[in-house]
C-alpha cells in the first residue's frame, strides 16, 4: 500500500489562519511586569512607553478588523500583516 502524503497549500500564507497575535517588548529594566490581552492579542513585557505602543497599535488593529468586517480567525495571513502595518503606522511608530 501507498501511502499518501498530505495535501500541500499552493500558497502557504494564503492558506494559513492565525489564531492569535504575541507581542513582545524587549527593552524593560523596571522590574514591571506589563501584560495585556484583548480578543486577538497578548502583549507582554516592555519598558511602559513600549507597552503602551503595543497597545495603541493592538486597538487600531482590532479597529481594522471591524471595518474589514471579520474575526482574526476569518483574516488571511496577508491580511493581517497588512492590518498590523497600517496600525503600526497609523500610531506614529516608525
Amino acid at each position: 500500500m501507498k501511502r499518501k502524503e498530505p495535501a500541500k497549500p499552493s500558497t502557504p500564507a494564503a492558506k494559513a489562519t492565525v489564531t492569535g497575535i504575541l507581542g513582545v517588548g524587549l527593552d524593560h529594566s523596571e522590574g514591571e511586569k506589563r501584560i495585556t490581552k484583548t480578543p486577538e492579542m497578548v502583549l507582554v513585557g516592555g519598558s511602559k512607553t513600549t507597552h503602551e505602543r503595543m497597545q495603541e497599535t493592538a486597538i487600531k488593529f482590532s479597529e481594522g478588523l471591524q471595518k474589514a468586517g471579520k474575526s482574526l480567525k476569518e483574516t488571511t495571513l496577508p491580511q493581517v500583516i497588512d492590518l498590523l502595518r497600517d496600525a503600526h503606522r497609523r500610531t506614529g511608530q516608525s
